[in-house]
């Protein structure tokens, strides 16, 4: 059998194979951390409060712009504060931890599947999760989630083996892990694990094992141990502050309604579960049509409950953003790996990574002449951001996107090499235009000119605030508080131009597609 990477026909092999995937998502991954600015609003807070708290030095309790930030746990800025402090403070070191944590999301995905569905699934169902739009996404957003989907994909391979064999040992493991997702993220972490088990235990009439996994006392001594004293001391800390803002409006709330206007039909998840696994959702249809017929097995039963509790439970959330499927998109990957070498897979699996890669060089031209149609006149900042989207395209943009689709489509057009070969090679250099071209030329779009307007501020005297904006980002470049309400005469602030009254008393210092750093005169 032609192969792209080493057999992995004996343990030896796999082990070296497995290797070499890992190598490749790092090659593709861990270079472009640095390559734009950070996105607000999420990027941008996380990566403030992580400053505010080496500012601070405490380690306990996070802040935005001063202000108490109940959000999210504290596990993710620990670790972003420490990236920090060993390497600096810039982009590649507050999304580094996201990055080191979806490569280690990967390994878990590989070590799990290798003695379950085979060494070349569990091969291609690690590099179906590398090179996936969500992981992607993830894995270079100085955010919590990626975190949290390696610990959650953790907790659940420990919960299946515990299943599959009784090990106590990786039950064990499993409330370890879900201990740090509670510190990732809060209650989600000990939620999915606990009702997928419950759903494929009593679709095998196993209930007493549930019962024996999900009240084991040691379990949950280890999860409390944990978890627990960073609860305990923000309770004394802040008391009804902290329940109110990250019990009840940062969880209840956003389950029972839409916050921030991040809002969808029951269908939403429909739409996205197929971006996210771009350039492979060709496989999904196939694998949905498979699924009555994998149903008798354990293993394949316990996957599909995973994703559907995940996809039902966020259906019926008030709150919807794409990243929340992320949850259960780890039993896709591996369902979906297994379809890989499927006949009749040509179209599904060539197209997509085909014509995603022919798109790139063509995006900002598309996206300038879109802005310029007025299609959403109530949009005006947007319209005026996307306006740059032709300027802001460097030569570098075009040549890596040209040769990316170049390649893209002359691997997928190689007939020596077996089907799946031609869409693993096609997919890697897809992911390499995304990664070295597309996310820079969106992330400096979206907020190149907040950090440019953040980098003047800091040159000039006096305070500044942010008006009529939410760009937390703005604080991080200036390394300084930006509070977020009117300025005083003579303070700088940052906002956004369609919100700007043109007789408001203030002097334009700086400006830049929808975004101006003012200072009202005295």
């Amino acid at each position: 059998m032609n192969r792209l990477w080493p057999a992995p026909e004996r343990p030896g092999e796999a082990r070296t194979a497995s290797a070499w995937l890992l190598l490749a998502c790092a090659l593709l991954l861990l270079p472009t951390l640095g390559l734009y600015p950070l996105f607000d609003v999420d990027e941008g807070a996380f990566s403030e409060a992580t400053r505010e708290m080496l500012q601070s030095g405490d380690w306990l309790s996070t802040t935005l712009n001063g202000a108490p930030r109940y959000d999210k746990p504290i596990l993710i800025y620990w670790l972003q504060a420490l990236s920090v402090t060993t390497l600096g403070l810039h982009e590649f070191a507050l999304r580094l931890p996201s990055a080191l944590a979806s490569l280690a999301w990967v390994v878990a995905i590989v070590r799990f599947a290798a003695p379950r569905l085979g060494p070349t699934t569990a091969l291609f169902a690690g590099w179906i999760a590398a090179t996936s739009l969500g992981v992607m996404s993830m894995g270079r957003a100085a955010t919590a989630d990626a975190l949290l989907n390696a610990l959650l994909a953790a907790s659940m391979f420990d919960l299946w083996r515990h299943l599959e064999s009784g090990e106590r040992a990786a039950l064990r493991r499993m409330y370890l892990w879900m201990a740090l997702g509670v510190l990732t993220k809060g209650p989600i972490a000990i939620l999915i694990p606990l009702a997928v088990s419950l759903g494929y235990c009593l679709s095998q009439r196993r209930w007493r094992d549930w019962a024996r996994t999900a009240l084991d006392p040691l379990g949950w001594l280890i999860l409390v141990a944990l978890a627990g004293p960073w609860y305990l001391a923000q309770l004394v800390l802040h008391g009804h502050e902290f329940i109110e803002g990250f019990l009840v409006r940062h969880n209840l709330d956003r389950f029972s309604g839409t916050l921030e206007g991040h809002g969808g039909g029951l269908g939403y998840y429909l739409v996205v579960a197929p971006l996210l696994l771009l350039p492979w959702s060709g496989l999904l249809w196939r694998t949905v049509r498979q699924a009555p017929r994998d149903w008798h097995d354990p293993l394949a039963r316990y996957l599909a409950l995973w994703f559907a509790f995940v996809f039902v439970f966020f259906s019926l959330s008030g709150t919807k953003l794409p990243h929340y499927l992320l949850y259960g998109m780890t039993p896709v990957f591996l369902l979906v790996a297994r379809r890989v070498r499927d006949s009749g897979t040509v179209v599904n699996l060539l197209w997509p990574p085909c014509a995603m890669a022919l798109l790139l060089p063509f995006l900002p031209i598309l996206v300038q002449r879109l802005s310029a149609t007025n299609l959403a006149p109530n949009a005006s900042f947007y319209v005026a951001q996307a306006g740059r989207a032709a300027a802001v395209a460097s030569t570098s943009y075009y040549l890596i996107t040209i040769i990316g689709a170049a390649t893209a489509i002359a691997l997928a057009a190689y007939r020596p090499w077996p089907v799946w070969r031609r869409a693993v090679a096609a997919s890697a250099a897809l992911s390499a235009a995304i990664g070295f071209a597309f996310v820079p030329w969106i992330g400096e779009l979206l907020n190149g000119p907040v950090k440019r307007a953040a980098l003047v501020a800091a040159g000039l005297p006096g305070p500044a605030v942010q008006w009529e904006i939410a760009a937390p980002s703005f604080s991080l470049y200036r390394q300084q508080l930006t509070p977020a309400r009117p300025p005083a005469p003579g303070e700088l602030a940052l906002t956004r131009t369609d919100r700007l009254d043109p007789a408001a008393p203030v002097d334009i210092v700086f400006q830049e597609g929808g975004v101006a750093l003012v200072r009202r005169r005295q």
